[in-house]
């Protein structure tokens, strides 16, 4: 392989000097300074609404169903303009004394003494306060009225602000020099109002250096809190904060872990009583386990707790609830282990790498943001999106060509949040995926089953566990013929109960691969062991001989079960797959605990046997998710690749496990690999679908039919051209056809209700940008959110 030179800095090679070591490339600079990481406590205060299907909920501000009505800008900044120039001409007929009576309120009810008889104030009366108090009223009700006429507010906030910081500061900086202009020439009654309340020394001869003094300082007051306001109009404390060297820990970006909620820190809602702040564990203090609660909130506040372990106590509280005998147990394991205690099993408590943001408290993995365009309802536009067992347990098919990341961006955050909850006591989760699938390290997982590799801990149980014969003997008939055409999987599954029945019977246990391709090939010795292991059973026996008499029938589904069970009898799986107990096999009937399972599939040396082993999982998972008599756990399958895997039989069981608190995950590069007879049901089985960019058509159209229609408003504008009939007005017509170059029209608009496909086949081939998907979900309790464009996280 051409590794490009990466690795010769460490080997010599024959007629050659090793280059030397370059020195370290340097880190790229932050592109931000380090804030604060918020507290367990800050995490948990957060405020988590009820939200529809796959919204992140931590933090999430709703928002409103319809968009508002937009004024476009040109005629936004116009109206503003005009209205200034109004409230301008207003204020300065008011200045000049040409509106009649404007002043007339303010000597209605004021005394008469007050006034002289051109209207001024009188010296050391009532009316030097008076006066400039009304007329900063009357500016300020001029203001605010043609501000509101004008939408300066609205105005001010799209056509400035939304510029950048340092365009605001500028914009302020004539508005600010134009009113100390006006204040300094008496034409605002700033200066007037603060020197009428002034005790000034109005005694013939008196101290003029004085007041002179006196009014030099109301004028620096004046100007410093308008230059103050202006500086907050401005902006001044957003743009400090964009100065190097000038934000504080306290003000710049947080950037939270992803244990506590992710990368940026939403709006806290701390709780008002703290008997209702979950960080103080309210509902154990209330129980009467004081010392636990207090010991809980220590380890919260000095950072020994995190998110596992509030989520996987706060769940081992819950079980105390329902069964108040266990409140002891929990108290000791409290006092004794702090934050460590009621741990998983594993000992485990986070995960050795994170690589998407989780909200353990909400059960949810963040998936990707949804784009902010016409394709997106508008409540959903922005708003991140998340994936629970809330609409995993319906199940999820995501479809995309290889290299879309449908591995890295969802089976792989998905694997993880699941088994973060399964820390937590709250789920099981088992990830299929070939040999290097990255699906996580290896200390992520309680179980790590390598198929194929004599260095594997692990085996997989062939039979899942089962222990009657006629069980086992329909997951193996799913599992090995399953996929073939014309062969009837209930006669081989007959077929394989007659051989499995009499071998239980015989040796109380199931007969390992090559024991049981030596019984569906008829090796004589084989059957003639048996039957004397038998001597007696006469039921075992039958069974048997019916097996005998059909094999080698035109019907006969036992050279087929034989073929597919040669391909597990390989020396790549030897010593694989036993069942005489030397081995540790896993079975899938573990999902009654919340371990966490990976199963690495020989995918590139062995594909026929690796998507016979994927079907084998899939059909043991449906039942063994469908037996379980405790469903407090989620269960929960991933399929890195599914191709090849579905069966009529699988596809039934997925769609029965929403019942059933478990779900699967479900990977195609397209669905060319699933039986032209089971796509459709395939889609109507799962409740969450997923297409990623590049699909071709002919998957886009199913998913366009699942999505089905939806009624849109179209406008139709006709041009009409206008015929003058007088010599004037054809006049203006052929001088105004000569400038702009265009006949004069009328314009005739039609608007109708239409009915069209919400994502057509097209568009889903070719309108999805790249790292992008189409994702539609269903939550267990049947609420829908329409397919949304999302974009994906770590999508540039």
């Amino acid at each position: 392989m051409d590794t490009d030179g990466a690795y010769e800095g460490q080997t010599t090679r024959a007629g050659q000097v090793p280059r030397p070591a370059g020195p370290p490339t340097h880190p790229p600079k932050p592109s931000h300074a380090p804030g604060r990481v918020p507290t367990l406590a800050d995490w948990l205060r957060t405020d988590r609404p009820v939200a529809e299907p796959g919204v992140w909920r931590y933090g999430h501000t709703p928002r409103p169903t319809v968009e508002a009505a937009q004024t476009p800008d040109r005629a936004l900044a116009s109206g503003a303009v005009i209205s200034f120039l109004a409230c301008v001409l207003v204020w300065s007929l008011m200045r000049n004394t040409y509106i009649p009576f404007w002043d007339a309120p303010l000597k209605l009810f004021t005394p008469h003494s007050w006034w002289s008889a051109n209207g001024e104030p009188v010296l050391e009366t009532g009316g030097v306060q008076a006066k400039p108090i009304y007329e900063l009223l009357f500016v300020l009700a001029l203001l605010y009225g043609f501000g509101r006429l004008g939408s300066w507010k609205a105005a001010w906030s799209r056509l400035v602000v939304t510029r950048g910081p340092w365009v605001q500061a500028l914009a302020v900086v004539p508005l600010a020099y134009v009113t100390l202009l006006l204040v300094h020439n008496y034409q605002l009654p700033l200066r007037q109002l603060v020197e009428g309340f002034l005790d000034f020394d109005r005694r013939p001869g008196g101290d003029q250096r004085a007041n002179l003094t006196l009014m030099s300082t109301a004028r620096t007051v004046i100007d410093v809190v308008l230059i103050a306001a202006f500086a907050w109009l401005g902006g001044g404390s957003r743009l400090l904060r964009r100065l190097p060297g000038l934000s504080s820990p306290a003000t710049s970006r947080s950037t939270a872990p992803t244990g506590v909620g992710g990368a940026d820190r939403p709006q806290r809602f701390p709780a008002e009583n703290p008997l209702e702040d979950p960080a103080t564990w309210p509902q154990v203090r209330e129980a009467g386990l004081a010392e636990a609660a207090e010991r809980l909130e220590a380890e919260a506040g000095g950072g020994r707790m995190n998110d596992v372990d509030y989520t996987r106590i706060r769940r081992a509280w819950d079980s105390v609830r329902v069964d108040p005998s266990r409140m002891q147990a929990f108290a000791d394991a409290v006092r004794d282990k702090g934050a460590g205690a009621c741990v998983h099993p594993s000992g485990a408590r986070d995960l050795p790498v994170r690589t998407a943001r989780h909200d353990l408290l909400a059960r949810q993995v963040l998936l990707g943001t949804v784009e902010d365009g016409v394709r997106n309802p508008y409540s959903r536009r922005g708003t991140a999106l998340a994936l629970d067992p809330d609409v995993l347990g319906t199940s999820l098919l995501a479809v995309g060509p290889s290299g879309t990341g449908k591995t890295r961006r969802l089976v792989r955050p998905v694997v993880e949040s699941l088994s973060l909850q399964a820390l937590a006591g709250q789920a099981a989760v088992v990830a299929v995926g070939a040999a290097g699938a990255q699906l996580g390290p290896d200390d992520a997982f309680d179980v790590v089953v390598r198929v194929g590799d004599p260095a594997s801990v692990y085996d997989l149980d062939l039979y899942g566990g089962a222990t009657d014969p006629d069980e086992a003997a329909t997951l193996l008939a799913e599992a090995f013929v399953g996929d073939v055409p014309g062969i009837d999987v209930r006669r081989a599954a007959t077929a394989l109960a007659q051989l499995l029945g009499p071998f239980r019977a015989a040796y109380d246990r199931f007969p390992t691969v090559p024991e049981l391709r030596e019984l569906l090939d008829q090796v004589p010795t084989a059957f003639d062991a048996l039957r004397r292991d038998l001597a007696g059973q006469h039921a075992m026996l039958r069974e048997l001989d019916a097996r005998t008499r059909q094999h080698g029938a035109p019907a006969d589904p036992g050279p087929a079960l034989a073929d597919r069970v040669a391909l597990l009898d390989r020396p790549t799986f030897a010593g694989f797959f036993d069942t005489t107990g030397q081995g540790r096999p896993f079975s899938l009937r573990a999902l009654e605990h919340p371990v966490r399972v990976r199963v690495d599939l020989p995918e590139r040396g062995h594909a026929d046997a690796s998507r016979m082993l994927a079907r084998l999982l899939l059909a043991q998972f449906n039942a063994a998710a469908a037996a379980r008599t405790d469903r407090s756990l989620f269960a929960f399958l991933a399929f890195d690749d599914a191709s090849h895997t579905l069966t009529a039989e699988t596809v039934r069981g997925v769609q029965r496990l929403r019942s059933a608190h478990a779900g699967v995950l479900l990977t195609l590069r397209t669905l060319d690999d699933v039986p032209e007879a089971l796509r459709t049901p395939l889609l109507g089985a799962v409740g969450c679908r997923m297409a990623f960019s590049g699909v071709a058509t002919w998957d886009g159209k199913r998913f366009a039919e699942t999505w089905g229609t939806e009624w849109v408003e179209t406008r139709d504008v006709t041009h009409r051209t206008v015929f003058a009939d007088q010599p004037l007005t054809r006049l203006m017509h052929s001088f105004r056809k000569l400038v702009t170059g265009k006949a004069v029209t009328t314009d005739a608009v039609t608007v109708r209700q239409v009915e069209r496909e919400r994502w057509s086949a097209s568009d889903l081939a070719h309108a999805v940008p790249p790292g992008h998907a189409v994702l539609s979900l269903t939550s267990v309790r049947g609420e829908r959110a329409v397919p949304l464009l999302v974009r994906l996280a770590g999508t540039s």
